[in-house]
């Protein structure tokens, strides 16, 4: 019965959409915020290693 229930809650459409594991958005993000740091700070680091 708990089955039904969860399935109720996803829109029609969505259902047979099917999602990500979460893991998997946790290292997109932290592999994001790398690369968006590195751009930003790109002559800081390479100032460090002259």
């Amino acid at each position: 019965m708990s089955e039904d229930k969860n399935e109720q809650l996803r829109p029609s459409k969505m259902r047979g959409v099917a999602f990500p594991k979460a893991k998997y958005g946790v290292i997109l993000a932290i592999i994001l915020i790398i690369v968006v740091n590195f751009i930003y700070y790109k002559e800081t680091i390479f100032s460090l290693f002259k």
